[in-house]
């Protein structure tokens, strides 16, 4: 029987070379407040399966508004060879934002690079989003929902820069996302498609459109994990020996009744924490 239902997406932890640096970028480009500066515990570590990175110096920002969403940062070990969209793994995680445009103009000179500018989605225009890559490596995406669409609930923004809505996830198999997630959780089964996931597509030298077996996975609360099957050259990245996994390492979710607090591993190799309640 499936599981306890999942969502919303309370928190994301970021691994980053530069502490200071992904500090700027969340604190000073992102308008995030920082509400803890504390190593990492011990606790954490040994909960992620990780405990390289137990006492590492870390620090804990929410949006200015609200205090259901918590970014993580651990300073870590640099992978220089790490690319989102090229390995396993969490690959992005997308925040709703109040205006996207004036946004871009504030990032332009910022910790961030752009590297989608701001742009309507191919299917609605009610939908307009940029892209930037953080300082350790992490993809963003950046989203402004300028009225509602029936069947795409998201949250509001109640700030200029709110909270991740939806994360990003890839691998080598669609089925086995969505197997996984509908025998753990209780998730109602979604709708395939293929999409452009230009990222991925320009991470292993294909045409910018071609299109990728993606699914979204509707969780509570207007929140969503995005399953995208990769390329068959894309491999797990080689992570040293108790250390997070670059760029998004751990994705932290509330669960409904019936949820035990813990992580597990998705099929991807992905860190999912779940918090009971």
């Amino acid at each position: 029987m499936p599981g306890p239902t999942l969502g919303p997406i309370t928190g994301v932890t970021l691994a980053t070379p530069d502490l200071a640096a992904s500090e700027r970028a969340y604190a000073g480009d992102l308008g995030y407040r920082v509400i803890s500066r504390a190593p990492l515990t011990t606790a954490s570590a040994r909960s992620w399966g990780c405990m390289a990175v137990a006492g590492a110096p870390a620090l804990q920002l929410q949006p200015q508004t609200g205090t259901d969403f918590t970014f993580t940062l651990v300073e870590t070990p640099a992978a220089p060879d790490y690319r989102a969209f090229a390995s396993f793994g969490w690959n992005a995680a997308e925040l709703i934002v109040q205006d996207v445009d004036a946004l871009a103009l504030r990032l332009q000179h910022s910790a961030f690079q752009i590297v989608g500018p701001p742009q309507d989605l191919s299917f609605t225009d009610a939908i307009r989003a940029m892209q930037v890559r953080g300082p350790g490596g992490e993809i963003l995406y950046l989203t402004q929902f300028k009225r509602t669409l029936p069947g795409l609930p998201a949250p509001p923004a109640r700030c200029a820069v709110d909270k991740v809505f939806i994360v990003i996830v890839g691998g080598p198999s669609l089925d086995e996302f969505l197997d996984f997630y509908a025998q753990r959780f209780a998730v109602a089964p979604p709708q395939r498609m293929e999409s452009r996931v230009k990222a991925m597509s320009e991470a292993f030298g294909l045409p910018a459109e071609h299109r990728h077996p993606i699914a979204a996975i509707a969780l509570r609360d207007a929140c969503y994990v995005e399953a995208d099957q990769m390329p068959p050259a894309a491999r797990a990245f080689a992570v040293l020996d108790g250390q997070l996994p670059p760029g998004i390492a751990v994705v932290t979710f509330a669960a409904g009744p019936g949820a035990v607090a813990g992580c597990l591993r998705g099929p991807a190799g992905e860190i999912i924490e779940v918090a009971a309640g």
